[in-house]
């Protein structure tokens, strides 16, 4: 057996993983799931419904949402116990448009604290949802902000230290779309009809039902057997014009997926993590780690059927440890209708991305990810492990050290990628993008700028975007700051109110 340069250079490298053990990871590493050809896809997609909103007197677009526990039959007759937001699993999709106001009223009515991240979303620390901004059982939390960014499609789910796994496994996450004037029009954009998210989850359903515990896989992280999207099992999807606009989130806790359709076809990638790129990169795969999203434009002909697989995952982990890289998934069938209503064709160019050049770098720092630690530290809530300076601009270098599949996630920002193990980014991280995965071995140089929203108050966080990672302390956290302002260690406490 021939084993991969970055799983190599991650056994060497790494202290936590020693040979001996090599006999008895090949073997864990060697029980792969395949249902290629096996998924009935006897149920229509759920399309997670538009939330509702007003305006209120200040001009602000209001959201209502409660967290709370309910009951989901992913096989009939068998139901599971679930969280979710405003239903019993997973939640409404939130929609605002650049420039503005927004107010969302988050409620729990669960029986233990948890919180509301905007995953991708440039706004104010106390704003952004994360494990210092708590919402205790019986109260609600209503922060505000002004959208600030272009067109995008983000996400949002629980952010709270050392049981973010757990909330996000029993189902709390949705999409939150962002809309800009200056989004080409020729793109698909009807909401549920050929523009339409995809929530990509692995679970497991041992006899049908979901266990509202989160199991254990290895040291990757949860690992599931099952795929939902959208919280739908065996999935079909009508389409019903020539093009359909596919927003794929993975909303896993630890899985990568490779997205392909099963006769290769060829599709447009159109946007990233942070929004649309410069132009459609014409690709028949794209891939993706637990948080990023991709936004894919696919050409149907009438009354085809295609299937949404993801396979051979790029982890570079698998010799080592059960990773998820030799699965191989059916994911979503699209049937296309005996006549399909014509699509525009795609523009030549969809976005002004402006590069940030290196040497404009106000400073550059190191990360390694490594042991459940980055730099060697695991995550405390009264430690502040970085400051920033306001309208800086800054180089992040950001690698792995122990020979395990990591991703990373910055939050406020949206950046880019310089290099990838020393080399120009391939197209698909060439846009914006706000969490990157990282083989073992891989080292990616990303550039930010931290233009506003200083507060010596609150913190932003960076972390491992695998789950169980994070809960165990592979966490950091950065505050903004203005010339001569100093850092105020936070404390965790209760953001909500009755």
């Amino acid at each position: 057996m021939s084993i991969p340069r970055r799983t190599l250079l991650g056994v060497l490298g790494g202290s936590a993983l020693a040979l001996p053990v090599l006999g008895a990871a090949v073997s864990w590493a060697g029980r792969s799931i395949d249902t290629r050809g096996k998924v009935s896809f006897d149920r229509p997609l759920h399309v997670p419904p538009l939330a509702p909103s007003r305006v209120d007197a200040q001009g602000r677009r209001v959201f209502d949402l409660t967290i709370a526990a309910g009951r989901t039959e992913f096989t009939p007759g068998k139901p599971s116990t679930t969280w979710g937001v405003n239903g019993a699993h997973l939640g409404p999709t939130l929609r605002a448009a650049r420039g503005e106001k927004v107010r969302i009223n988050v409620g729990n009515a669960l029986d233990e604290a948890t919180s509301l991240h905007w995953h991708g979303m440039h706004l104010l620390p106390s704003m952004d949802g994360g494990p210092h901004q708590m919402i205790g059982p019986g109260t609600t939390w209503s922060p505000s902000w002004t959208v600030r960014q272009q067109a995008a499609t983000l996400w949002y789910h629980p952010h709270p230290h050392g049981r973010t796994a757990q909330h996000v496994y029993r189902g709390v996450a949705g999409m939150f779309l962002i809309d800009d004037d200056t989004a080409p029009p020729e793109l698909p954009h009807a909401y549920g009809i050929d523009d339409i998210p995809l929530i990509v989850q692995d679970r497991r359903l041992p006899g049908g039902v979901l266990d509202p515990d989160e199991p254990m896989a290895g040291t990757t992280g949860f690992l599931g057997d099952r795929i939902l999207v959208n919280g739908t099992l065996g999935p079909y999807l009508d389409v019903r014009t020539e093009r359909i606009r596919l927003r794929l989130l993975n909303g896993s806790n630890a899985r990568v997926f490779h997205f392909h359709f099963a006769d290769r076809r060829a599709f447009e990638l159109i946007a990233t993590d942070g929004g649309l790129l410069s132009a459609p990169h014409s690709t028949d795969r794209v891939q993706l780690a637990p948080g990023e999203r991709a936004e894919i434009v696919v050409t149907l002909t009438p009354g085809e059927r295609v299937v949404l697989r993801s396979s051979d995952p790029d982890t570079g982990a698998g010799f080592v440890q059960r990773d998820g890289g030799a699965d191989r998934f059916d994911v979503l069938q699209l049937r296309a209708a005996a006549a399909l209503a014509p699509s525009a064709r795609l523009p030549a160019r969809l976005a002004e991305v402006p590069r940030i050049p290196a040497h404009t770098a106000d400073a550059q720092r190191v990360f390694e990810l490594a042991e459940h630690t980055i730099n060697g530290r695991r995550m405390s809530a009264d430690r502040i492990d970085l400051t920033v300076l306001e309208g800086t601009t800054e180089i992040w270098e950001v690698h792995t050290g122990d020979g395990t599949l990591h991703s990373f996630h910055v939050h406020d920002v949206q950046f880019q990628v310089l290099t990838v193990d020393g080399s120009p980014p391939p197209e698909h991280l060439a846009g914006w993008k706000d969490t990157i995965l990282l083989p073992p071995g891989a080292s990616m140089r990303l550039i930010m700028r931290f233009a506003d929203y200083a507060d010596p108050n609150s913190p932003y966080m960076y972390h491992c975007h695998m789950l169980y990672h994070e809960d165990q302390g592979m966490m950091g956290q950065f505050m903004v700051l203005e010339p001569g302002q100093r850092p105020r260690p936070p404390a965790t406490h209760d953001a909500g109110h009755h």
